[in-house]
């Protein structure tokens, strides 16, 4: 782990102890003792003088280390220069390079990571007692918030969501898990079949994640960044922030149709178009599915102003997905995994119950009724379009 400002790496090791090292002139600057198993990580904290490590001896220890800051940094603009000319340079009264500030006890077994908040003083750890916990600091004391619990393995890595108050974990039980910070309930959850995981990291800047598992890495994303579209003719209609748009690829004109309802603050991660009616469905989906939900919006023909959109009603009503199947019906994937057809007035005409399905996962049973849904939606139209031969 590299140190944010300092040309500092710090390590971890089987002999029980973490050593901090100067990449620059190849040289250790700091041992730190007092665990007493292998020491399996330590971290940098992102902005403080601080370091946090964790241990096989089932503890989680921050130490202090802003004596080695100032033993190897100078005061003053030409700080970082005096160290990489002098990196040995001793303290005149003797300061300890680094301290234990907090010990944390709560594992029961050997402790495999632990890491900082970017921004807020909370520590995450997870260990072979297959929890995850979340604990709280100060400047004089440190103690456990809360537990989460669901893997039925060795935790082996855990991080805090860079931008969110989301939780990651992976495990020997070939999972990645993701928790909601607050309520420390269990999200989503990513099996794969023979690999067990191991190591996890977020980039800094963009919405990628990478996982380390026994035959090599996943990088995957947890936000769909494509936004919802669709291409009808000449006109692409697309979501971005709050509005509906359409581009004319003729003239390259892009305008706002609609302002969706609520500002656009849940994100549309799929639309379907209606061009017989001139009516778009919507699909907005949040961390918890449930609560997902559908809005049927009828778009108007022409918009008067492009600077003044104001905010379109629409008839919302719960589901997973929609989609048009004709001129006049759409069908609905709803919670209970049943296809709902309604009509424009957003009336139920028909159900479906899935049956052979109810035993995949939530992610092959929607795929499945998209593809089922898209069929209908290509056979209807397509069959209005033919006309008798």
């Amino acid at each position: 782990m590299f140190h944010h400002e300092y040309p500092w790496i710090v390590s971890a090791s089987d002999d029980q102890t973490i050593r901090i090292w100067n990449w620059q002139s190849r040289t250790c600057i700091c041992v730190l003792t007092g665990h007493n198993h292998y020491v399996m990580c330590a971290i940098f904290h992102p902005s403080e003088d601080l370091l946090v490590s964790a241990s096989l001896d089932s503890t989680v220890r921050v130490w202090d280390i802003s004596g080695l800051r100032k033993k190897n940094v100078a005061p003053g603009p030409a700080g970082l220069e005096e160290h990489l000319k002098n990196p040995g340079a001793t303290d005149l009264f003797g300061q300890a390079d680094a301290v234990v500030k907090h010990v944390l006890e709560g594992h029961d077994r050997g402790v495999n990571w632990a890491t900082f908040h970017p921004t807020l003083p909370l520590i995450v750890s997870g260990a072979d007692d297959r929890q995850i916990k979340l604990w709280r600091m100060n400047d004089s004391k440190a103690w456990e918030v809360d537990t989460c619990r669901g893997h039925y393995n060795n935790v082996s890595c855990v991080l805090f969501h860079p931008r969110q108050e989301l939780i990651l974990s992976n495990s020997e039980d070939k999972s990645i898990r993701v928790w909601d910070m607050t309520k420390r309930t269990c999200l989503h959850t990513f099996r794969r079949e023979h690999e067990r995981f191991w190591v996890m990291t977020s980039h800094p800047n963009l919405n990628l994640f990478a996982a380390g598992h026994d035959t090599g890495m996943v990088i995957f994303k947890l936000e769909r960044e494509r936004p919802a579209y669709t291409v009808h003719g000449n006109l692409l209609y697309y979501v971005k922030e709050r509005f509906l748009r359409k581009l004319d690829f003729t003239t390259s004109k892009d305008v706002p149709v609609i302002q969706i309802r609520g500002g656009g603050k849940v994100p549309v991660f799929r639309m379907s178009f209606n061009p017989a009616e001139n009516a778009v469905l919507l699909s907005t989906r949040t961390s918890n599915l449930d609560n997902s939900t559908y809005d049927l919006y009828n778009i108007p023909k022409e918009q008067e102003r492009d600077d003044h959109v104001p905010e379109a009603e629409s008839r919302r009503s719960s589901g997973l997905t929609a989609l048009w199947v004709a001129r006049n019906r759409f069908a609905v994937l709803d919670r209970t995994h049943q296809l709902v057809i309604k009509n424009l007035k957003n009336e139920v005409t028909k159900k479906c119950r899935l049956l052979h399905v109810m035993k995949f996962s939530m992610l092959v049973l929607e795929c499945c009724c998209y593809v089922i849904l898209s069929m209908l939606h290509y056979l209807m139209f397509s069959k209005k379009n033919a006309g008798p031969r």
